[in-house]
């Protein structure tokens, strides 16, 4: 290997090592559990859009129904891009239907606000969003 490539090699390998101390995540350490998730109370949901959109209810098991609203199928590939606390931040590819990227901020186990945006069905969506745990599902 030649000087030049063994430098380069060197460079790339001190950026990812670097990335963590910057507070970025390394490729490698992106998926996370999404424990926030994990914390919200299951059971019947109602998500209420703030642009005036009909509300819609869910059934909550593992608060990761909060990801896909605009995207109901399985098969889609999902990037963590922050686990916190209180806050998490996933993207993901629809094979064939589009992408989106989706924050989730808790304020207490039975409340979170979403904002979402993508492309579903070849078109563009943005929202904002309230929801909040209303009882058990039937």
């Amino acid at each position: 290997m030649g000087p030049f490539k063994a430098r380069k090699r060197m460079a790339v390998l001190g950026a990812i090592v670097a990335l963590p101390a910057l507070g970025l995540a390394a490729p490698s350490m992106a998926q996370a559990s999404l424990a926030m998730l994990a914390s919200l109370d299951s059971g019947a949901w109602e998500v209420r859009f703030r642009d005036g959109s009909p509300s819609r209810k869910l059934c909550v098991r593992s608060g990761r129904e909060f990801i896909q609203l605009r995207h109901t199928e399985s098969g889609c590939n999902r990037f963590v891009v922050e686990d916190g606390k209180d806050e998490v931040t996933v993207q993901y590819t629809c094979p064939g239907n589009g992408y989106g990227r989706t924050n989730i901020r808790k304020e207490g186990s039975g409340l979170v606000q979403i904002d979402s945006q993508g492309i579903a069905d070849g078109r563009p969506f943005q929202f904002s969003a309230e929801a909040r745990r209303t009882g058990t599902c039937k």
